[in-house]
C-alpha cells in the first residue's frame, strides 16, 4: 500500500491533501460518497491521520469526483473522529492548489474554483498575481443562526449561556469568560476541556436540524470567544474545539462564518463590514456578510471568509504487512 499526499496549512491549521493511493469512490451524490469511505476506507483516513504519521490535530481533504455540474472539483474532509460537512480552512489550501496543480483555467487578477464539499457548493476566489496564487476567499452556503440566547446548566462551571449557529457545520458560540477563561492566561487545555464539556452536554440534549438534509444536523463543535462580538475595527480571538475535541490552529473558516451569521442575526454587524478573526495560534482570517439568503425557514447569510495558505511538503507513506501499530494509532 501506498498513500501519496501533499501537506498544507492555512493559519497554522494543517491540510493533508490525498494525491494518490485510495481506490475509486462509487457515483453518487457527495453525501453518499462521504458515507461509503466513511464505511468502507476508513482503514486509510486512521493511517494518514493518526500517529505515526499524523497526529491528534491532523485534518485531511481528499478529492473526489464532484456530483454537481458547476463544481470544479468535489472534497470530502477527515480529521481525528472522522468526516465533516465543511472546512474553510481546507477551502482556502484546496483553492490555491487548484490553480497550482492546473485543474482549473489560470486567470488573473482572480480564479474562481467551485468547490463541492458536503455542505453543498462553495466557490472560493483565488488572487493570481505574475501566474501564481496568493490569497483566498470563498462564499460558502447560508450560515444561519439556528439558537439564540440559550442556557444551560454545565457540571462544572454552572450556567452558561450559549448560542448555536450553522456556517456549513453547526457550532455552539459561547463567551469564554463564563467558564473563568481568558485568552493569553489560561492553557489551551482549559479552553479544551470547558468547550467539551458544552458540545457533550448539548449533543445529548439539544437536538438540531438542517433544512437541507438530516445528515448535516450534528452539533460539530464549540467555538469559544472574547465576547467581542459587536463591530470593531480590532480583532476578534476564539478557538475552535471540534470533532473528538481537537484543537483548530486557524481562526476556523466554517466557525468564521457560524458567528458572521449570528452577529448579523443579531444586528451586531451590518452587510460588507469587514471584521478580522484571530485565532489560538495568532493567525488571522477576514470575514464579512456578503449578502441575505434563506436556508429553509431560516433567515441566512452569504459570508465571505478570505486567509492564506501555504505548502509544507509532499510524503509517501507505505504500511509493512507486519506493522500493526502502522494502521494508526491516537495519543494524548
Amino acid at each position: 500500500m501506498t498513500l501519496t499526499v501533499v501537506d498544507m496549512h492555512t493559519g497554522g491549521e494543517p491540510l493533508r491533501i490525498v494525491t494518490g493511493g485510495y481506490p475509486p469512490i462509487p457515483v453518487g451524490t457527495i453525501l453518499e460518497k462521504r458515507a461509503y469511505v466513511r464505511d468502507h476506507l476508513d482503514h486509510l483516513r486512521k493511517i494518514l491521520m493518526f500517529e505515526p504519521r499524523g497526529h491528534y490535530d491532523m485534518y485531511g481533504a481528499l478529492l473526489v469526483e464532484p456530483d454537481l455540474p458547476s463544481a470544479d472539483l468535489a472534497v470530502l474532509f477527515m480529521h481525528n473522529e472522522g468526516y465533516s460537512t465543511m472546512c474553510g480552512h481546507a477551502i482556502v489550501a484546496l483553492g490555491r492548489y487548484a490553480v497550482d496543480e492546473g485543474l482549473v483555467a489560470l486567470q488573473e487578477p482572480v480564479t474562481t474554483v467551485n468547490i463541492e464539499a458536503p455542505c453543498g457548493l462553495v466557490v472560493a476566489s483565488v488572487e493570481v498575481q505574475g501566474g501564481k496564487a496568493d490569497a483566498v476567499s470563498f462564499e460558502s452556503v447560508p450560515a444561519f443562526l439556528f439558537a439564540r440566547d440559550q442556557k444551560v446548566d454545565l457540571p462544572g462551571f454552572g450556567v452558561v449561556g450559549f448560542e448555536i449557529a450553522y456556517g456549513g457545520a453547526f457550532y455552539a458560540l459561547a463567551d469564554c469568560r463564563q467558564f473563568g477563561l481568558e485568552f493569553g492566561r489560561n492553557r489551551v487545555r482549559d479552553f479544551v476541556d470547558a468547550a467539551t464539556a458544552l458540545t457533550e452536554k448539548l449533543k445529548a440534549e439539544f437536538p438540531l436540524s438542517h433544512p437541507d438534509h438530516a445528515d448535516l444536523a450534528f452539533l460539530y463543535g464549540t467555538i469559544l470567544t472574547d465576547g467581542d462580538d459587536a463591530f470593531s475595527s480590532r480583532p476578534t480571538k476564539n478557538i475552535c474545539v471540534f470533532a473528538e475535541a481537537e484543537v483548530d490552529r486557524s481562526p476556523t473558516g466554517s466557525g468564521v462564518t457560524a458567528r458572521l451569521a449570528a452577529m448579523y442575526a443579531k444586528g451586531e454587524i451590518e452587510i460588507g463590514q469587514t471584521r478580522l478573526f484571530e485565532s489560538i495560534a495568532g493567525s488571522r482570517f477576514s470575514g464579512a456578510v456578503a449578502r441575505t439568503a434563506r436556508a429553509g425557514s431560516h433567515d441566512a447569510v452569504i459570508a465571505r471568509v478570505g486567509g492564506r495558505a501555504y505548502y509544507s511538503g509532499r510524503a509517501e507513506f507505505i504500511v509493512e504487512a507486519d506493522d500493526e501499530l502502522g494502521r494508526g494509532f491516537l495519543l494524548r
